[in-house]
């Protein structure tokens, strides 16, 4: 990713810093609730669904933290329930 100083530049110049992101493995990234502000591994929380996606909730007030939807489209990711989602780097 290239950005230089202060002038804003469109969308496109983070693809490679997306790609980056979500290439990580996930269940290890630690999500905080919006409501409550536990935090846990994406991992070790309560999930709901079936095939076409999932409901994550906190186990510590049992808010909606983040909402995964696969469509013959595309993915749909919520995060509205997610104060912050840390993913590390592996290797």
């Amino acid at each position: 990713m290239h950005l230089h100083g202060d002038k804003p530049v469109d969308g496109n110049a983070v693809a490679g810093l997306f790609r980056e992101v979500f290439a990580l493995d996930l269940t290890t990234a630690s999500l905080i609730c919006a409501g409550c502000g536990a935090e846990a591994e994406i991992g070790s929380v309560r999930v709901f669904g079936g095939t076409m996606g999932a409901v994550f909730r906190c186990d510590g007030c049992d808010e909606v933290v983040m909402r995964l939807v696969r469509t013959p489209d595309g993915y749909w990711l919520d995060m509205q329930g997610a104060r912050r989602l840390f993913a590390r780097k592996v290797g």
